[in-house]
């Protein structure tokens, strides 16, 4: 069984906290840390973060705290031979994330992204999809996510570029996570990119376009200023597969795959959440009891991501 300990009790925070009231024999949690004061009185509450990662009887710290932040706790928790589930993205650039792959690259066993839709049975599902021959060669993929604030405020951390605001960090991620699934080369191209600033001098949205393994176009899109589809869809010689909810995918969730003859739906039915999904695969993969899922983010992948996202918000091609 690992032991958990959190730090930050933002909306993230939270939503692991009620986790881990599920009774499991993979994890349990046994302390939170906050800068803010904790209603959870049940639990171990530490003032100091440090405090937190330091306890001997705790194996693994799942990290959610503002961005800018991210990068100083992974080194923390890493001095202290903790397990590292660290929320995306992260580092607030590409720099910061080289550093922290340089630190953990040797020891991958210790190390995850909280990218939570990855460990939903909704990926694998999607790859038996693919394995059909009916469905032919996949040649396009399309993937978003885009919500509308209504007000844009400096404080808000979406906006604030000190603590590792805009778009394309924040939720650029779940696209480009997803177009790596079918990156079989390690060969992913930018082919052009672009985004625009709001008034706080962060990116409220932007769009790229790349080429995976030299043969299957992809186009991802962000937005903080208009609620886009949250669709990925995936285009194939003799089918199109749409993916209405991948990033948050429900207990009842659903692929749709239409073919030239006909159309149905395929259903993914789950007696967890998706962040519920996330926790037990970390919990297994840190207790070594398998080997890590080629669907959870690992800091090689980690990297990858980030390198993209660099170019992205720094490239207007």
């Amino acid at each position: 069984m690992i032991s958990w300990g959190i730090i930050g009790l933002g909306r993230m925070g939270r939503q692991y906290v009620d986790c881990f009231k599920i009774k499991s024999d993979l994890f349990r949690l046994s302390g939170i840390s906050s800068k803010t004061s904790s209603n959870i009185k049940e639990l171990n509450f530490y003032n100091s973060y440090e405090d937190l990662i330091k306890v001997k009887e705790i194996d693994a710290i799942y990290i959610s705290t503002l961005n800018n932040t991210h990068r100083d706790l992974v080194i923390l928790a890493n001095n202290y031979n903790k397990k590292i589930l660290c929320e995306k993205p992260l580092g607030i650039n590409f720099s910061e994330v080289h550093e922290l792959h340089s630190l953990l690259k040797k020891k991958e066993e210790i190390f995850l992204e909280a990218i939570a839709y990855r460990a939903h049975p909704i990926i694998p599902t999607i790859f038996e999809i693919l394995n059909d021959r009916e469905i032919g060669q996949l040649k396009k993929i399309e993937s978003n996510f885009g919500f509308k604030v209504r007000k844009i405020k400096k404080e808000s951390r979406l906006f604030n570029k000190e603590v590792g605001g805009g778009a394309i960090l924040d939720l650029g991620c779940y696209p480009l996570s997803f177009f790596n699934l079918f990156d079989k080369k390690n060969d992913i191209k930018v082919i052009r990119s672009n985004f625009e600033l709001c008034e706080t001098d962060v990116d409220i949205d932007g769009e790229i376009s790349l080429k995976i393994n030299n043969k299957i176009d992809a186009v991802g899109k962000v937005s903080l200023r208009e609620n886009l589809d949250n669709k990925c869809r995936i285009y194939c010689e003799n089918a199109i597969i749409t993916i209405p909810s991948p990033w948050l995918p429900t207990n009842k969730t659903f692929i749709e795959i239409e073919t030239k003859s006909r159309y149905f739906k395929r259903l993914i039915s789950s007696d967890k959440n998706v962040y519920q999904h996330l926790l037990e695969a970390s919990s297994i993969f840190f207790s070594k009891k398998n080997e890590k899922s080629k669907f959870l983010v690992g800091i090689d992948e980690s990297l990858k991501i980030s390198k993209i996202i660099d170019l992205w918000k720094n490239d207007r091609s």
